[in-house]
């Protein structure tokens, strides 16, 4: 439920029948309805009272609906509002166009009752969220680098939408996990997140796999079936097969699964999010992408950047990719050397967080300490690494001004286990890994008898237990 009190919607119409049918179906979902039949006469209200949502028609006597998106758009934050637009039976453009300027949705004339009473309960989610959701990223997304805060900037702002999403990025930046977010902080976040893996599924099973099929073993339903409510994810889009493509773009337009030879077409209530590591632009004028799928999925795009345009965020990602790894095994969790942070500081990533990731997890397996040397990384020679002179390639001017970068970190690393800034936020930090290391050596090299290693550190074995529970190293 929205709140104690009665949501309250603004229906911008001059079509006396229109705002009728809306006032009476909105009336039937206990939301109220007030009624502006003007680009003037909304933008007074909008002024007047704070409204839940705005349902505005195109053509208008003074103006258009996407004047008023725009107004609502520029609205301050704590008066800002979803807003959706209705348009003429089948003017793709036009709804494109409005939600590119950030409306949510679109529904089409003549209006549909189901239709209507879908996007009126997504309004109302879209609302409440507004007011009630704490933005939480995943840790893979987190960091202070300029490349990721932008991204989570985008994220937050077109999860409130329903409008198409199109992302493009390297092999393992995370564009799987950028759109589960953009998913998870939207309203749709407790309906189904299906991905469809274009590039594995082969051509002659597409059309069943993502339509679904009628067989002698009864109704498989297809991927988009099964996210109807939700979102739908189209890993590596340019990959569908060009039939596929032609079918897709009748289902978007038309919100519905096509009829097949037993069912009527089914209606099809997703959000559409889609991926590439080459432009979509450049396939479709070369024609191997069908430039009127593009246009709808292109409504909004975000770029999700690689790993070296993240470098100051390596360290971060280090530590919970090694905690993540580590975290059903015995003991605390391995740290990395100044040098070995230094060399992966100075790795280009090609295979992005993945290979970060597959990195740290082959360390884990070589290292024989509780701390990851250079040699565990097994980074090897090739043309990979960049120069340890100078730092990895990043549009991050930031990062070089805060002097985080792998040459600044070689240059000043004079002594082993030097504070550094890329590494341990404050000095702090820096005593308690000391700390850290120490303990985990030793009980390592006890083999976890902890009276053994609190003799091999000089200190009581009631001391150990303290600093196990306040380094969270305390085991069952």
């Amino acid at each position: 439920m929205m709140t104690d009190r009665q949501p309250i919607a603004l229906v911008v119409d001059d079509e006396p029948d229109i705002c009728d049918l809306i006032s009476m179906t909105l009336q039937r979902m206990h939301v109220r309805a007030d009624i502006a039949m003007s680009v003037a006469e909304a933008r007074r209200r909008l002024q007047e009272k704070q409204y839940d949502f705005c349902l505005t028609d195109m053509r208008l006597p003074d103006g258009d609906g996407l004047e008023l998106v725009e107004t609502i758009q520029n609205l301050p934050a704590d008066r800002t509002l979803p807003a959706a637009v209705i348009t003429a039976h089948g003017n793709m453009d036009t709804a494109i166009a409005a939600l590119k300027l950030g409306a949510f949705d679109f529904v089409s004339k003549p209006v549909n009752l189901a239709r209507l009473r879908t996007l009126v309960q997504m309004a109302l989610r879209l609302g409440e969220d507004r007011f009630l959701k704490k933005q939480e990223f995943p840790a893979l997304l987190q960091g202070q680098s300029v490349a990721i805060q932008a991204l989570r900037t985008k994220i937050e702002k077109v999860a409130r939408s329903n409008a198409p999403v199109h992302l493009f990025g390297e092999a393992g930046a995370g564009k799987e996990l950028t759109a589960r977010c953009i998913h998870q902080l939207g309203p749709r976040s407790d309906k189904a997140f299906v991905t469809v893996h274009c590039s594995s599924i082969p051509g002659e099973q597409f059309e069943r796999v993502l339509f679904g099929s009628k067989d002698s073993n009864g109704d498989n339903e297809g991927l988009l079936a099964a996210a109807n409510g939700g979102t739908v994810f189209f890993d590596e889009i340019a990959e569908l097969p060009k039939e596929i493509q032609g079918k897709l773009v009748q289902v978007i337009e038309e919100k519905r699964l096509p009829a097949s030879a037993h069912n009527s077409p089914t209606p099809l209530d997703v959000r559409v999010i889609s991926s590439t590591r080459k432009l979509l632009s450049t396939l479709t004028r070369s024609g191997h992408f069908r430039s009127d799928l593009y246009f709808r999925l292109n409504v909004i795009d975000l770029v999700v950047p690689p790993l070296r345009d993240r470098a100051e965020d390596v360290p971060l990602l280090t530590r919970f990719l090694l905690r993540r790894l580590n975290e059903n095994q015995r003991g605390g969790t391995p740290r990395v050397s100044q040098e070995a942070l230094n060399s992966l500081l100075c790795y280009s990533f090609p295979g992005n967080l993945r290979e970060l990731e597959n990195i740290l997890e082959r360390a884990l397996t070589l290292c024989e300490s509780s701390t990851i040397r250079p040699q565990d990384l097994d980074l090897g020679g090739g043309p990979q690494i960049l120069p340890a002179t100078s730092p990895p390639p990043s549009s991050n001017s930031e990062y070089d001004e805060r002097g985080n970068s792998a040459h600044a970190i070689s240059e000043q690393a004079t002594y082993p286990g030097q504070f550094s800034a890329a590494d341990h936020e404050t000095l702090d930090d820096f005593l308690e890994t000391i700390e850290r290391d120490a303990i985990e050596l030793a009980l390592s090299q006890t083999r976890w008898n902890k009276t053994a290693a609190a003799a091999k550190l000089g200190i009581s074995f009631r001391s150990l237990r303290y600093r196990l529970k306040k380094l969270g190293l305390e085991s069952e």
